[in-house]
């Protein structure tokens, strides 16, 4: 086993800050819907995901080993491109947010991975198998499973709590609401920040201070855990809007019907060592249950945008990730130059955020959601109803006074037609 490189150093301490921009950008995952309906306190609920998050970066190191030695061949990997990689993921995780985008995580660390791999070694670096098995299908499948079972659970709840007291019902489902938002906070630990560790064992691997196949060393388990913990603390507000009132409104019931789903999808796929996105699940869980009540919508022109980020994430990071790669190939000026460019980039993103600030104060306040359009037909129905009736018919129109010197014979107030 070899000492510590600089360029190891740097790498391991840039996926530390990518796990700490995962843990802002994927609060909203655990405790969206509780913040929205009221469940808990915005500070109260971040603070209760950042504990569970830590805890479940313990529970296990399937999806760890996935990306450590699954997805790239390991023995042609070099530090500089797993820190390549990282600031794709890294510069992609901050412009969503910016935005207040939910797009996923784990997705843009793939996509950076991949690009930086490709463009180092060449595109035989990549497992094909892998990432098909357990990146591409886990993404395309968990938000549709998640969706339909929360839409099912909502409505079996609804129907199930018809004659059960109102006030009494509503305060167990806020319980039970809080309970799931703990669960998904504990599976995000379980899923996310072994994403994290297994980028930090590969890079171990690649720099020799490891052994190949090796599985996370204690200290990177913990640190892992901490950093995401920290960023979920801190908690990603805009994104925590988007997800609570900007796809759809939430009660207590559907808020618990959601979180349920997507902590069950979250679990299974960590127990598989699928590198599940959490934000895919969570989001597909919450308009499932839009779409659950009577009477529920989805805003699908959020939506909409929710999902073009979600098709542009991992190509987008990529291709960061292949540039930031190129211009490390130029030798330690070229990797010092890619890292001036990420701090730079990241404190440019975070004063821009200044400009609208959204915290805790403000999470469940500002503007509300713009309604959905109306369609052609409403749009034509509504254009030849008639007035109701008892309106009077009488219409009146105010005219401007004519010019001085007009003819003083041209009504020059009102005329009634």
């Amino acid at each position: 086993m070899e000492s510590f490189s600089l360029i190891l150093a740097i790498v391991v301490v840039t996926a530390l800050a990518f796990d700490f921009t995962n843990g802002f950008h994927d609060t909203a995952n655990a405790m969206a819907t509780t913040i929205s309906t009221g469940a808990l306190k915005p500070k109260v609920a971040v603070a209760m995901s950042a504990v569970l998050n830590l805890v479940g970066a313990f529970l296990s190191v399937e999806v760890a080993n996935t990306i450590s030695k699954g997805l790239v061949d390991e023995t042609g990997i070099r530090p500089e491109v797993i820190f390549a990689a990282l600031v794709g993921a890294i510069l992609w995780n901050l412009l969503t947010w910016l935005v207040g985008l939910p797009s996923s995580s784990s997705h843009a660390l793939m996509g950076g991975l991949i690009g930086a791999a490709v463009a180092s070694a060449g595109i035989g670096a990549v497992h094909g198998d892998v990432l098909v098995t357990k990146v591409l299908l886990p993404a395309v499948a968990a938000p549709i499973v998640a969706g339909v079972a929360a839409m099912l659970a909502s409505r079996l709840t609804y129907s199930l709590g018809r004659k059960a007291d109102g006030k009494a019902a509503e305060k167990g489902y806020r319980a039970g609401q809080i309970a799931s938002a703990g669960l998904v906070s504990l599976a995000h630990g379980t899923n996310d920040a072994q994403k994290t560790m297994g980028i930090i064992t590969l890079a171990l691997i690649a720099g020799g201070a490891l052994a190949p196949g090796a599985n996370p060393p204690v200290w990177v388990i913990l640190s892992a855990g901490l950093a995401i913990a920290l960023g979920t603390y801190l908690g990603g507000w805009r994104i925590i809007r988007t997800m609570g009132k900007g796809l759809t409104d939430l009660q207590p019931q559907q808020g618990f019907a959601a979180q349920t789903s997507a902590a069950t999808v979250i679990l299974a796929s960590s127990h598989l060592g699928f590198s599940l996105s959490t934000t895919h699940s969570v989001s597909g869980s919450v308009m499932g249950a839009g779409l659950g009540r009577k009477g529920g919508v989805v805003r699908w022109s959020t939506a909409t945008r929710m999902f073009v980020a979600w098709g542009l994430t991992l190509p987008a990071a990529a291709l960061v990730a292949a540039l930031a790669e190129w211009v490390c190939g130029f030798g330690d000026w070229g990797t010092a130059l890619v890292a001036v460019f990420l701090v730079a980039s990241s404190f440019a993103i975070w004063r821009i955020s200044r400009r609208e600030v959204v915290d805790h104060t403000n999470v469940n306040g500002g503007d509300a959601p713009e309604p959905e359009p109306a369609g052609v037909v409403t749009t034509a129905i509504a254009a030849v109803t008639p007035p109701p009736a008892g309106v009077s018919e009488e219409l009146t129109a105010t005219v401007a006074a004519p010019p001085a010197g007009a003819d003083t014979k041209t009504p020059s107030a009102a005329t009634t037609v």
